[in-house]
């Protein structure tokens, strides 16, 4: 149980910065295009594309550590599973 708990947390941990500003970008390019009568669905696509792609590079090492942390920590705690 505890495993499947400490995938969970880190597949939210991993995924929440990305998507959290994928949604704040959808949100605030929704109410821009809105307010300006601009329907077009690449602008907002591109503008989320290269939000993420910052939070992938400021972020991304960060990110990265966790997930190399978390499959060290895994793999040190085969033994005591397989048991």
């Amino acid at each position: 149980m505890a495993l499947l708990l400490g995938m969970l947390r880190a597949a939210v941990h991993l995924a929440a910065p990305l998507l959290l500003v994928s949604l704040a970008a959808g949100l605030l390019l929704g109410v821009l295009q809105t307010a300006t009568q601009l329907n077009e669905a690449s602008v907002a696509f591109v503008a989320k594309v290269a939000a993420v792609l910052a939070v992938l590079v400021l972020a991304g090492p960060a990110l990265a550590g966790y997930a190399v942390q978390y499959t060290r920590a895994n793999l040190l705690a085969v033994e005591s599973v397989v048991r």
